[in-house]
């Protein structure tokens, strides 16, 4: 039996615990916020999207960094193992739309309920309002426990703490997403204070800032089937069918957020050329022709005043102002040139990225601790034994969709079964 400590008590520290503690093995899980799993519980908008019901292979097709990586994890667990698990643990699960799996409660809290159970079954030792300031080492290096100091309910320092000692320290403390939850970046700190590589961090699965104004007008707007398309200089880098929302700030929705994830290092270097195709299952000369028979029908009637057969309210007096025409132009007053402009506008509706919103907003962390200091076959630091990295703490991310739950559990058990392996003598 060997004494693990589990450093951050979020999806991939509480799986990790639930699977080493159920081989018997001693588990203290250690976390600074009041209770387990704070993240989880607001993922999915509170209903916990904790995977995507893929095979492995598409799985892989959805991680945007370093998905070779991931490949032992994930075939030790991947997303329909998962799904299984949970369902054994007592967790009803189904799949909805995307293959999105959700808990059949659509309560987030009842994941980590089946977590919890399974910490409490497995007699896992669990600490809360602990922050961990220091890991441990001996002198050949090896990862030999943490400093600890207690919390009040402030979440201030209370005493000098202690050094606990254990057989394996696991570093599962997340990333920068979603501060308000206990996001510290203390794993990207425990990382450099030894000489690992962090690579750059950037908020991702997050909405973006636009420099145009006339999207406030639209604020609140939603858009369903348009293809949003991104240039980066000539180079187009981002090109996809979906739904989308307009902000006070910019533009945010599902389509906005797989963007971020692949634009993150691109985005504040310099702005970025965007646009809406509003109508992409038409060509521009069935628009026009649309338009032509729209406007034979309407001839004394003002511009924006047939606009509404073609766009949502919000957008009607902003589509004439983007095309460079006066709203209340009489439709026969319309030359083809105008007609034409109508046209391009809604192919091509601009925009301008500017930035990326912050943490706060942002559903994971893009960067964190290098794979190449870390054993892909077990989550060890490669120079440091005994101390093993998961979940979004390192540099791995994906799509919006559940694959980015299923890093944390995937990256919580290869880490578990090698700590298991390496305490019973059987490691390769």
């Amino acid at each position: 039996m060997a004494k693990i400590i589990i450093v951050g008590g979020g999806a991939a520290g509480m799986f990790c615990a639930a699977l080493l503690s159920q081989q018997d093995h001693q588990v203290i899980l250690l976390d600074h916020n009041e209770k387990l799993g704070k993240k989880l519980f607001i993922t999915g908008k509170g209903r916990c999207n904790f995977t995507n019901a893929c095979d492995e292979e598409t799985y892989l097709q959805h991680v945007l960094t370093n998905p070779k990586f991931l490949y032992s994890a994930i075939y030790h667990l991947g997303p329909m193992g998962m799904i299984d698990l949970l369902e054994s643990w007592g967790l009803r699960t189904k799949v909805e739309r995307g293959r999105r799996a959700f808990p059949v409660s659509d309560h987030a809290s009842d994941v980590i309920s089946t977590l919890s159970r399974r910490l409490k079954q497995g007699g896992t030792e669990v600490r809360l309002l602990t922050d961990v300031t220091d890991l441990l080492y001996d002198e050949e290096g090896r990862a030999i426990g943490v400093h600890l100091v207690p919390l009040d309910q402030a979440g201030s320092r209370v005493g000098k703490g202690e050094d606990l000692y254990a057989d394996a320290v696991v570093v599962a403390t997340g990333g920068l997403s979603y501060p308000t939850t206990g996001s510290t970046g203390d794993g990207y700190r425990f990382a450099r204070e030894r000489g690992l590589k962090v690579t750059e961090l950037y908020p991702s699965l997050v909405p973006l800032v636009c420099q145009e104004d006339y999207l406030r007008d639209m604020q609140g707007l939603s858009l369903k089937n348009v293809e949003l398309h991104i240039k980066n200089g000539k180079k187009e880098v981002y090109d996809e069918f979906g739904e989308m929302m307009f902000t006070h700030f910019g533009i945010t929705g599902p389509l906005v957020l797989s963007a971020s994830a692949k634009i993150g290092p691109l985005i504040g270097v310099k702005p970025l050329k965007t646009w809406i195709d509003l109508k992409p299952a038409v060509s521009k000369d069935q628009l026009d022709d649309r338009l032509v028979k729209l406007f034979e029908a309407n001839r004394n009637k003002e511009l924006k005043n047939v606009l509404h057969e073609l766009y949502p309210a919000k957008m009607v007096p902003v589509m004439p102002k983007v095309a460079g025409l006066e709203g209340e132009i009489k439709v026969h007053d319309l030359t083809k040139k105008d007609r034409l402009k109508i046209v391009e506008t809604t192919k091509h509706f601009p925009l301008t990225l500017t930035a990326l919103r912050s943490y706060r907003e942002a559903v994971v962390t893009k960067g964190g601790v290098s794979v190449k200091e870390v054993d892909p076959g077990s989550m060890e630091v490669k120079k440091i034994p005994n101390l093993y990295y998961i979940g979004e703490v390192l540099d791995l991310d994906a799509y919006t969709g559940g694959y980015n739950l299923q890093i944390a559990w995937s990256t919580a058990a290869l880490a578990a079964a090698a700590i298991d392996d390496k305490a019973k003598g059987t490691s390769k």
